[in-house]
């Protein structure tokens, strides 16, 4: 009948009609710092057990995965004269479409190096480092390795960048990215003061690599449900995922879907076109993923369409169905909208005399005009730009927002390769359409290969585009289906 609750570990007895389990890296987890083992997952934090053996109880598949985090100093204590500054953005940008303050002050970052000297110091205890003595097993994320796994996996470099970065204007604590270690205290100490700059770094903790439990996700439903308990939902960390953004946003969609089994409403599931959580969501249910997974924008086939510019466009109507945008949000980006058609609208009226142009134009590096055109053309040359065109071609120009001429100028710059790109995102929609009966048996298909009848049986894909997308499944598999599914 699904889920009903949960039971602490005290006893107590939480009703509940469906659940979120964001177990991070809590489970069973295990922080190594040398041949130190703490249970625990985060420094001064305890583990969860018990959850992993009652979801095996109820037949659920586990693994081990690792990650790690490298030492905190403080600030105060390092010499920035010796280090290469990183500052922010001269017009820097927000992650919020809503009308916040722009930053006014910003704190840099900063750049230091490894020598061949750290790497003497780090390699002379690669026997007491958990990565190499055999102390863990488990598959760590590929793209940001620990320095000791740099320095085994590329023994020709004899540097390794690090940033200081620090962790926030009321701390002085900072964060030393790219030297992720697990090695003892001590060693981390000696080496890091090696470097220089670092001399006399004060410590606040040692980096440590930590070990915990996950659950294989194509053990769930696209909306995150998982497909042995009805109303039980996964995100995060336990679906084998690394990073705060991924974490965010299964959360945000898990929640979502959480509240709408409750309601007895249909799910809501972004598809691979819409947005990079639909992305996410679909490698892990089709594909799954034996190490931690990172969301890069090469693992999206529609990267013109899933842009931060028109992150709002995408998704702001979706979010107001749901009742996530209030009032405020919605009229202002209603008036966005209607800036932009305008807009656009405004531009494709314009035209330009090769008299009035062709000055600019030559100056640029582009071709003369031969002949009077319109004046949007001119925004898919690569030499131009649509604010350079308005400010030297451009008459009687309306006052938008930066943020709205922005969008018309992508439109136009970029519209045969977004063109091109829409027509993919039809066909596979169509394939999306779809759909595959709950009840499917694929073992009876045998003109399809075992390797394919194996895969589909277990990960059982909910549509045909689903189904496309699962490692080992062929052009030719796909064909066969379409064919038992009568299209």
């Amino acid at each position: 009948s699904g889920i009903t609750g949960i039971v602490l570990q005290n006893g107590v007895q939480v009703a509940g009609n469906s659940v979120v389990l964001t177990s991070g890296t809590f489970l069973n987890g295990i922080m190594h710092i040398g041949e130190r083992q703490i249970t625990g997952g985060r420094s001064s934090e305890g583990s969860a057990k018990g959850i992993t053996a009652c979801l095996n109880a109820l037949g659920f598949e586990s693994g081990r995965m690792k990650t790690g985090t490298p030492p905190r100093l403080d600030g105060r204590s390092l010499d920035y004269s010796k280090f290469e500054e990183q500052k922010g953005d001269d017009q820097p940008g927000k992650f919020s479409f809503t009308d916040t303050k722009a930053l006014t002050k910003q704190r840099s970052c900063w750049i230091s190096h490894t020598s061949e000297e750290v790497h003497d110091t780090l390699r002379a205890s690669f026997d007491r480092s958990p990565l190499f003595n055999g102390a863990i097993q488990s598959s760590g994320p590929r793209y940001c390795p620990s320095i000791e796994d740099k320095i085994n996996r590329f023994a020709g470099k004899t540097s390794h960048q690090m940033f200081i970065e620090p962790e926030g204007w009321e701390t002085v604590e900072v964060y030393i990215n790219g030297f992720s270690t697990s090695l003892p205290e001590e060693v981390q100490h000696e080496a890091l003061r090696k470097v220089p700059g670092f001399e006399n770094a004060r410590f606040f903790r040692p980096g440590y690599a930590v070990e915990y439990d996950y659950f294989p996700p194509t053990q769930l439903k696209h909306n995150l449900e998982t497909k042995l308990v009805p109303r039980l939902f996964f995100a995060g960390q336990i679906n084998g995922t690394t990073g705060y953004e991924e974490a965010a946003c299964q959360g945000l969609m898990a929640g979502i879907n959480a509240h709408l089994s409750v309601r007895g409403e249909d799910a809501f599931l972004l598809d691979r076109s819409q947005a990079y959580m639909g992305v996410l969501i679909d490698d892990l249910i089709t594909k799954g993923t034996e190490e931690p997974y990172r969301m890069f924008t090469s693992r999206a086939e529609f990267r013109l369409t899933l842009r931060q510019d028109n992150a709002d466009r995408r998704l702001t109507e979706l979010g107001r169905s749901f009742g996530l945008i209030d009032d405020t949000q919605w009229e202002r980006f209603s008036k966005k909208m209607e800036s932009f058609r305008e807009a656009d609208a405004w531009l494709s009226e314009q035209s330009v005399e090769p008299d009035a142009a062709n000055s600019y134009l030559e100056s640029m590096g582009t071709a003369a005009l031969k002949q009077r055109g319109p004046l949007d053309t001119l925004v898919a040359r690569p030499q131009l730009s649509l604010s350079g065109i308005l400010e030297n071609l451009g008459h009687d120009v309306p006052d938008f927002p930066e943020e709205v001429w922005e969008q018309v100028e992508i439109g136009r710059k970029y519209s045969g390769y977004i063109e091109k790109e829409m027509e993919q995102v039809e066909k596979l929609k169509r394939l999306e359409n779809l759909k595959i009966p709950a009840t499917f048996n694929f073992e009876k298909i045998t003109a399809l290969s075992m390797e394919s009848r194996q895969k589909l049986g277990k990960i059982r894909p909910e549509t045909l585009g689903q189904a496309s997308r699962i490692s080992g499944v062929s052009p030719a598999d796909v064909q066969i289906l379409m064919v038992h599914l009568g299209r």
